[in-house]
């Protein structure tokens, strides 16, 4: 499926069910970028804005880039003047119009990419003092309560997850491994924590913002997909109410 189809239909639930990053983070990015008015970033993989527009508070600019029209309308709906909105994917990156950027920070985009190829153009776009920025789940991410029930129904719709070249579906390589062999070898790592609570309506939400139980992929089979998924989520857990831990890591990379 290419690119800009793999969340077709899911930028509204993205936007409304996915927990953002949280302030904590955002403001340890800030510190650790250094960011001013002067400063210029690039979200790759922006999806709604989910780490583009609570870092344009920092930045003088942040540019947003999605191979996704939904996203970038979901996104521009909502965004601040200093958020630049760019149809894009990584495979392109040097053909878009960029001009300087800083920093490059992604929010769990990088998985899908050719993480090397990436890696070796942003060495070639980035200033002597550029960061590439992951933030995303911990390498110990705890299941949340639901999914295995989730599960059970996306197998029984034979819901499968798509795979990219060079991305960590298809190389199980994970990310700091690939950035140790690359010109953004140098890394510091944070954690954050916090738990939330979502009804049942939440977690089927959550799932149509996933690439691989999208409306766009389920297509006609959404409304009996909704059925069975509430039906499954009420008869596990009568009382409706699921905590989630939310462990999620900063990895911050720079050249030695």
């Amino acid at each position: 499926m290419e690119p800009g189809l793999l969340f077709d239909g899911a930028a509204v639930y993205y936007n409304r069910y996915r927990h953002g990053y949280g302030e904590e983070v955002v403001d340890h990015m800030a510190r650790e970028l250094a960011l001013g008015r002067r400063s210029r970033v690039l979200d790759l993989g922006c999806g709604p804005g989910t780490l583009a527009i609570p870092l344009a508070r920092f930045a003088g600019a942040v540019v947003a880039v999605d191979p996704s029209d939904d996203m970038l309308a979901e996104g521009r709906r909502r965004s601040p003047a200093n958020v630049q909105w760019l149809k894009g994917d990584s495979s392109r990156l040097k053909e878009l119009p960029l001009r300087r950027v800083d920093h490059v920070v992604m929010g769990r985009s990088f998985h899908w990419m050719d993480r090397a190829r990436v890696l070796a153009d942003l060495d070639g776009m980035l200033p002597p003092t550029g960061a590439v920025v992951l933030v995303g789940p911990t390498a110990t991410l705890v299941e949340p309560p639901w999914e295995p029930v989730a599960q059970a129904v996306r197998q029984s719709f034979a819901l499968e997850w798509p795979v990219g070249n060079g991305s960590f579906q298809r190389t199980g390589r994970h990310h700091p491994e690939l950035l140790a062999e690359s010109p953004f070898s140098r890394l510091s790592t944070a954690s954050f924590h916090r738990t939330a609570v979502r009804d049942t309506q939440a977690v089927i939400g959550l799932q149509l913002s996933f690439s691989y139980s999208s409306p766009a992929r389920l297509g006609d089979r959404l409304p009996a997909f909704l059925e069975r998924l509430e039906q499954a989520l009420v008869e596990s857990n009568p009382t409706e109410t699921w905590e989630e831990e939310i462990a999620t890591e900063v990895v911050v990379a720079r050249r030695p």
